[in-house]
């Protein structure tokens, strides 16, 4: 009866992103405003008390944490004979912001999300998926969240196999091979472009003095990635003692 009485007061809004829920996942909220505010981002979310906004924030941080013990004890379970190191790259790789943003969009979660972002190269998507995962704990509690999660999506549309081989943290993987080979590393900041959410930052990797790439994001630590990634390719296609006498770029 409550559940009857909870879906007449819903607003037209209000059927229509639990409809889209149902059709996605299979399952009918309890509450639907949890939902809502999972999908809605601090750009059009209402102020609430001075400083706090009526966004997907917290939902995205519990999130965050719901869905990192989900898969944590996914993997353990599916890769018995793993060490932690394994395990720690292997739930990095599946939670990461950018895969978290191309399986939001791959579920249609994308087209939920109520915002003035309209820049496509944000964390958008991968936040307001988290902040998803926390409104269905909230609202149906950690064995269902579990459940969702596992068969609905991880089962379904993450390729584990391929992310097994798949290099994720390029940062480390270069500075470890510039120790190796007893090469000072440097990660600069050299350019902020643009400011409040549009702001992006450029990135150059510096190897022995010599600038090898740079990369371009809106997180430093997401640009620092990018610039990495080129870097390490440019090693690899390189002969190294031609590039360490290149002049500078």
């Amino acid at each position: 009866m409550l559940s009857v009485l909870r879906i007449l007061r819903y607003s037209k809004e209000d059927k229509l992103l639990a409809k889209s829920l149902k059709n996605i996942f299979g399952f009918s909220p309890e509450n639907i405003f949890l939902y809502k505010q999972a999908f809605r981002h601090k750009s059009v979310a209402p102020e609430i008390k001075k400083g706090v906004k009526d966004s997907n924030e917290r939902l995205e941080y519990l999130g965050d944490a719901v869905l990192g013990s989900i898969i944590a004890d996914f993997l353990f379970k599916k890769f018995p004979f793993k060490d932690e190191g394994f395990l720690t790259e292997m739930r990095s790789k599946i939670v990461s912001r950018e895969h978290l943003n191309k399986l939001s969009q791959k579920l249609g979660l994308n087209s939920l999300i109520k915002s003035n972002e309209t820049n496509q190269y944000r964390s958008i998507n991968g936040d307001a998926f988290e902040a998803f995962v926390g409104a269905l704990y909230l609202d149906k509690g950690y064995k269902y969240t579990k459940h969702v999660i596992i068969d609905f999506i991880i089962k379904t549309h993450v390729d584990i196999d391929s992310l097994t081989t798949k290099e994720h943290n390029f940062k480390s993987k270069i500075i470890e091979w510039a120790q190796r080979e007893h090469k000072p590393i440097e990660f600069n900041v050299v350019q902020e472009v643009g400011n409040g959410y549009n702001k992006q930052y450029i990135v150059e990797v510096k190897i022995d003095n010599v600038s090898f790439a740079k990369g371009r994001d809106y997180s430093i630590k997401k640009a620092e990635q990018q610039a990495a990634e080129l870097s390490f390719a440019k090693i690899k296609s390189l002969d190294t003692e031609r590039v360490f006498n290149e002049p500078p770029l």
